[in-house]
């Protein structure tokens, strides 16, 4: 073992005199946790009025939509409820704190030591966990280090949150976790309301926006346009929210089809008119009109 990992092993030593803001600060924290309990004990949740304010949430459109995550692992996808659904949840369910610390920055490392947690105040039911946070982001070339500050924020920032999305779905039951994933996901498929028809105009021109043609998004779902369900919409909203936060690529959800060897040696030839003629030029592919 190297001098080098010795010393990392070591515990840092406690300062030997803290400053008036930072027992200051200690003090606040204490009275804070103290309070918190006492507010809790004193004002309960309703769990008749936590159920109804979830209820109402998932079927928010804007909610729904974010409800659920997605992103490429191992040559599979993994989906789930996010961060954002954990929240609200947190929010309708009462009492509960939660939160992300950074507890230590090694730079010479290149890591941060983080703490996610969400806890109870009311049950006294809390989960945690301590992480190490490389600072360095996964990239088709490999590893890139992080050295700029906001980088390395964003980073700890992004694998934290899912560790905070794990505390608080640790600490909430499992029944009201549930019903507020399949009222979302009815939320999505009934679409605000609109007509099938309207709904999948509006998911092929949002992805022709991104890059990924209708024919792209047929292929995945094996069938075409005109016979796409609700249950197709819904799953074709998650996936173009997980592109646009850049929890996927389109390339991965949507690959582009292979050229074949014939195709690249074929002549090229002009389209043609249903009347035999050349096409026009201003409505050609590629010619913006």
């Amino acid at each position: 073992m190297s001098y080098q990992q010795i010393e990392r092993m070591t515990p840092a030593a406690a300062p030997a005199r803290v400053g008036q803001g930072t027992a200051v600060e200690q003090s606040r924290a204490v009275a804070e946790v103290q309070a918190a309990i006492v507010v809790a004990q004193q004002c309960p949740r309703d769990i008749n009025a936590a159920i109804a304010e979830m209820r109402q949430s998932c079927t928010q459109l804007y909610l729904a939509e974010r409800a659920q995550f997605r992103f490429p692992r191992a040559g599979s996808t993994v989906s789930g409820p996010s961060v954002h659904l954990a929240r609200e949840l947190a929010r309708c369910w009462g009492n509960i704190q939660y939160g992300l610390v950074e507890m230590r920055r090694d730079d010479e490392f290149g890591e941060s030591e983080m703490q996610a947690f969400a806890w109870d105040v009311q049950k006294n039911s809390r989960n945690s966990s301590t992480f190490i946070v490389p600072h360095k982001r996964d990239q088709k070339g490999g590893p890139k280090q992080l050295t700029d500050m906001r980088d390395i924020y964003e980073n700890n920032a992004n694998n934290g949150a899912r560790r905070v999305r794990e505390a608080i779905f640790a600490i909430l039951p499992p029944w009201f976790v549930e019903e507020a994933k399949e009222l979302c996901a009815q939320t999505i498929r009934d679409g605000g309301g609109k007509p099938l028809n309207i709904r999948v105009a509006d998911a092929i021109k949002a992805f022709e926006g991104i890059g990924v043609t209708a024919d792209r998004i047929e292929t995945k779902l094996t069938r075409p346009s005109g016979k796409w369900t609700d249950h197709d919409v819904a799953q074709l909203i998650v996936i173009f929210r997980s592109i646009q936060q850049g929890e996927v690529t389109a390339d991965e959800e949507f690959p582009a089809p292979r050229v074949t060897v014939d195709e690249i040696t074929a002549p090229a030839t002009t389209p043609k008119t249903e009347q035999g003629g050349t096409w026009p030029a201003a409505t050609q592919p590629g010619s913006g009109a």
